[in-house]
């Protein structure tokens, strides 16, 4: 199913850059990140979260490169597979709508594994956590352990995030070690 998700060429005509899906799963995994779409570098080098969001997410994790980058235990699922270009203001334009119908359910479904996932960004927050999301990204972000523990919600790591981290300490001080004594956890679990 992988193979097939990975050769998908369904949105090919509305992508910039063309079509390169980006996704790594294993039936093995026990951590799912759970994001919105690749960026310009992962599409230009097929690795997902090469860049600073990605070294980012590591540290919020706590999780060095090479454990981050292993699919047998942490996958990484965007809604949208392809980088879907650029909004007329700035910053990336959200993921194509047709991936996550097309593809979500039949991926996730053989990664029984999972033991945590991880919804980053409010697009992959609404489709993972459905009506239990809160009204906002940061409302839901603080409200992270009633979605435990099989959920814990995340802003995107981007550069915009600084700020809001800065605007919401609590995200730092709560969230962070709770979100890495998950992390441990769930790879501690593995077989």
């Amino acid at each position: 199913m992988a193979a097939e998700a990975r050769a998908c060429t369904v949105c090919a005509p509305r992508l910039p850059l063309g079509p390169r899906p980006i996704l790594r799963v294993s039936e093995t995994a026990r951590i799912l990140i759970a994001s919105q779409a690749p960026g310009t570098r992962a599409h230009e080098s097929g690795i997902p979260f090469e860049d600073a969001s990605g070294a980012r997410l590591r540290d919020w994790l706590g999780l060095d490169r090479d454990v981050f980058h292993d699919e047998s235990r942490v996958a990484i699922l965007p809604q949208g597979f392809c980088y879907p270009g650029r909004l007329p203001r700035g910053g990336d334009a959200p993921p194509r709508p047709e991936c996550a119908p097309l593809w979500q359910a039949r991926l996730l479904a053989p990664m029984r594994g999972l033991r945590l996932i991880l919804p980053i960004g409010a697009h992959a927050i609404r489709y993972h956590l459905g009506a239990r999301a809160k009204p906002t990204l940061a409302a839901t972000v603080a409200g992270f352990r009633d979605y435990l523990p099989r959920h814990l919600p995340l802003p995107h790591p981007s550069w915009r995030t600084l700020a809001w981290a800065g605007r919401n300490p609590w995200f730092e001080a709560e969230v962070i070690p709770a979100l890495r004594a998950a992390v441990a956890a769930a790879l501690r679990e593995e077989t």
